[in-house]
């Protein structure tokens, strides 16, 4: 067998691992707020800056479109946002909170911060690690989205 082919010696694997089992451990936070983790993704994204384009969105996530608005559409039966066309250009939709939306990020900053760093404590990584870690991360994403 090849050492390169090993599944103990990809990056690849644990990466995959590490965010499968992060996403499960967010599950009781966001089953209490009503709303999946892709649906949580997106309202972080709204709550930084309301009132953005589907596309806008889609790329801020590095998703496409076809895969955000059947999330969009859900949210809106929620009442969480609402969409409508855009001004300038019709062709656009906007994405917006509602006010269900807004008072999420209040209910999610009670639940998720502490509810994570509780899962986590275990861990010995310190702060200046998970932010090395995000930065080492993001230099990956940066490499291999283009």
């Amino acid at each position: 067998m090849h050492a390169e082919l090993q599944l103990d010696n990809q990056i690849c694997f644990r990466l995959y691992t590490a965010a499968r089992l992060i996403t499960q451990a967010y599950t009781p936070m966001l089953t209490e707020l009503g709303i999946t983790y892709p649906q949580y993704l997106v309202l972080m994204v709204l709550w930084e800056q309301d009132s953005q384009p589907v596309n806008d969105i889609a790329h801020r996530l590095l998703l496409e479109t076809n895969t955000v608005t059947p999330l969009l559409q859900r949210m809106e039966k929620m009442g969480i946002v609402t969409r409508k066309k855009g001004e300038q250009d019709k062709r656009q939709q906007i994405v917006s909170l509602t006010k269900k939306g807004r008072d999420m990020e209040e209910e999610a900053y009670k639940l998720i911060p502490a509810g994570m760093g509780e899962t986590l404590k275990a861990c010995p990584l310190q702060m200046d690690d998970y932010t090395l870690l995000a930065s080492e991360l993001d230099s990956i994403i940066e490499t291999l989205k283009k």
